[in-house]
């Protein structure tokens, strides 16, 4: 296991620049990703057809309103949008504060993760770990959709980075990855053959698989358990402030997430605390 010899502070403070900055890339694979899934299927569909060239970096970000091409100084993590006011500097549109809120997410976890565990394999995975759960909370909440390309790098990165017992055992994360998506596979056609509808997406499957991977099995009645708990509180909530009158389906990807990301950092500590007030 590599680390870098730095003074806490100094790590987290570096991470949090960091973080900032991929922070703001996070926003263009979360607005960009479905585009281009959507486009493939576009292609797949109708394989002569001339597409546009669309990824990560073409065409360059414009206004949506006006096109106006984003500068680079407009385009500073969090700066650009405290220094225009939250809108386009040619048309006056609002930016969604989503923006700035993402690279400030991504930078405080990520810091606080360097914090934790330090400039290490172990706190540079735990990076890389966050910035995908980032990305899959948002693309989810937004389109339903976990996509594969994030979702299966990152199971077999979990194995890949615990072969070296970085935060469990190479065993506990084969086993954690099966029976994490064994487990919301059977819950899906349990409910789906009891009903006659789909109660969750196959990316659920595959994002919990992950976690496992992430985790290990012990780990994984943890997240199940948070993830539930997670989606009540925000189905609750919603609910009392009528936010899902039309009543669409509730995406669980970000609850599991949102789960498995705390089950790594603070797990054993809560599995402690639950077994001391149990009593065991």
């Amino acid at each position: 296991m590599f680390e870098i010899p730095m003074d806490p502070a100094w790590a987290s403070a570096c991470a949090f620049i960091l973080a900032l900055c991929v922070g703001s890339f996070l926003n263009v694979v979360i607005h960009r990703l479905p585009i281009m899934m959507e486009k493939e299927w576009e292609a797949m569909k109708e394989p002569d057809k001339d597409q546009e060239t669309y990824n990560l970096s073409v065409p360059a970000s414009t206004c949506p309103k006006c096109k106006h091409r984003i500068r680079w100084y407009e385009n500073v993590p969090v700066l650009s949008y405290a220094w225009l006011k939250g809108k386009c500097s040619s048309c006056g549109i609002h930016i969604p504060f989503r923006y700035p809120f993402v690279e400030l997410l991504t930078a405080f976890s990520v810091a606080y993760v360097v914090h934790i565990f330090g400039a290490n394999t172990a706190g540079l995975s735990l990076a890389l770990l966050t910035f995908a759960l980032i990305c899959l909370v948002f693309i989810d909440i937004d389109h339903q959709l976990l996509p594969d390309s994030i979702t299966l790098p990152l199971l077999w990165l979990g194995l890949l980075v615990n072969s070296f017992n970085i935060f469990t055992s190479l065993e506990s994360a084969v086993y954690g990855a099966i029976a994490g998506y064994l487990s919301l596979w059977s819950v899906y056609w349990a409910f789906k053959l009891l009903t006659g509808k789909e109660g969750m997406g196959y990316g659920d499957f595959k994002l919990l698989a992950a976690l496992g991977a992430w985790a290990g099995l012990s780990q994984l009645p943890l997240i199940i358990l948070l993830s539930s708990l997670v989606g009540a509180i925000f189905g609750i909530a919603m609910i009392v402030t009528k936010k899902n009158e039309s009543q669409q389906p509730i995406p669980f990807g970000p609850y599991l997430a949102i789960a498995g990301w705390i089950a790594i950092l603070w797990g054993d500590q809560i599995t402690g605390m639950y077994l001391k007030f149990a009593g065991f």
